[in-house]
């Protein structure tokens, strides 16, 4: 009796502690001598762009046909106290996958709710928490079709999870929303990326950031990816073909690699850019993603969305007149170039930092070995030290 309860106890703590508590210090791709372009921010993440917020809540417990590995992702464009909206803009690569909210995105440039990222089945409760979770905080004051309207995405968990389980609650949502952060974020088997499958590796949760020289303005551009997507030969990292020389640890049993799967990504900026010029940018996700082999395959979700948090205020007016600050569509290359950079740099981080992971069924999914990797570059002449 006392080992049951044992059990029961760890299971619970599992649920219910935040995923940043739990993590050890890994080494991320730059530490591992992998190259890449552009300057990033101190944190090297989403959360480089001020104000951003990352919380998770990860969920891994039981094994067999009861393993559960999932989990819920929120990033918050402003922090929890924000009551605003952003410009934002999305867009789809390939569209087998969903992303909630996106007609109002379309409609109106712009939102006023966190963006959460889940697994497939756990979409509609995610949604309704989060709608549950700004009425809450907006008792007393204005509606807002935003509250209604939230932002949830997903990628499929079910090689390692029991999907139809419906382990996904809506206090684990509110956990991620109220233990959210600014600063240094975990990557890897976090939040909703906790089961997910990259390019025939365990994959995941992974972010970057870039800041532009100060000829260019010195804007910051920050990434989140939900990695689930992408086929092991075409994968390439730092431009070699990493795919074709690590051809082994593929997912067992038996899972197929067609580079069927989905990716998330989102996007920060503190650039002053208008939704249309958002939209530009956030189109630019796909040749990061394109860098790494992934070319939004048939079965595939590749679903983005992209924000700027300047001119936030003005935004979020609701009489008289904005006055917008707007960069000049001819300085907005140094944007582009750089959510690439910062896309595809947000990929490996998550694969290097994910770790091997049996799940349902005793369905496995191992491990980017950082070692091969270093091998790989070193034939290359990729491999910085």
């Amino acid at each position: 009796m006392k080992t049951y309860r044992l059990q029961t106890l760890f299971i619970l703590l599992t649920l219910f502690v935040p995923a940043q508590l739990g993590q050890t210090k890994k080494p991320r791709a730059r530490e591992l001598g992998i190259p890449f372009t552009g300057v990033p921010g101190t944190f090297n993440a989403i959360t480089d762009v001020k104000g951003v917020e990352v919380g998770y809540t990860t969920l891994i417990s039981g094994d067999g046909k009861n393993a559960v590995r999932t989990g819920v992702t929120a990033i918050l464009p402003q922090g929890k106290e924000f009551r605003g909206r952003v410009f934002a803009a999305w867009h789809t690569l390939n569209g087998n996958g969903e992303m909630t909210g996106t007609t109002w995105i379309e409609e109106s440039g712009g939102f006023g709710t966190p963006i959460m990222i889940t697994n497939t089945h756990s979409v509609g409760v995610v949604r309704d928490a989060v709608v549950e979770w700004n009425a809450r905080r907006s008792e007393g004051g204005n509606y807002s079709g935003d509250i209604s309207l939230p932002v949830v995405a997903e990628t499929y968990d079910g090689f390692l999870n029991d999907i139809n389980g419906f382990h996904i609650k809506k206090e684990h949502v509110f956990q991620a929303l109220n233990t959210a952060k600014v600063g240094e974020i975990a990557e890897g088997n976090v939040g909703g990326g906790t089961g997910m499958i990259a390019h025939g590796f365990k994959g995941g949760t992974g972010t970057a950031s870039r800041k532009l020289p100060a000829q260019d303005g010195g804007y910051t551009v920050g990434v989140l990816v939900q990695a689930n997507y992408g086929f092991r030969g075409l994968l390439r990292i730092a431009g070699v073909p990493v795919g074709v020389e690590i051809t082994d640890m593929l997912p067992t049993p038996g899972k197929r690699d067609d580079g069927q799967g989905s990716i998330i990504v989102v996007v920060a900026t503190d650039a002053p850019l208008l939704p249309h010029q958002l939209k530009r940018l956030v189109q630019r996700v796909s040749l990061g993603i394109g860098r790494m082999g992934g070319f939004g395959e048939n079965s595939s979700g590749d679903i983005f969305i992209a924000f700027s948090t300047a001119n936030a205020v003005e935004a979020s007016k609701n009489d008289g007149i904005a006055n917008l600050n707007m960069l000049p569509n001819n300085k907005i290359n140094p944007l582009f170039w750089n959510v690439s950079f910062a896309t595809e740099e947000a990929i490996v981080n998550a694969l290097v930092a994910a770790e091997t992971m049996k799940g349902i069924n005793g369905n496995t999914a191992f491990a980017l070995p950082h070692d091969r990797l270093r091998e790989v570059l070193r034939k290359y002449n990729r491999l910085i030290k």
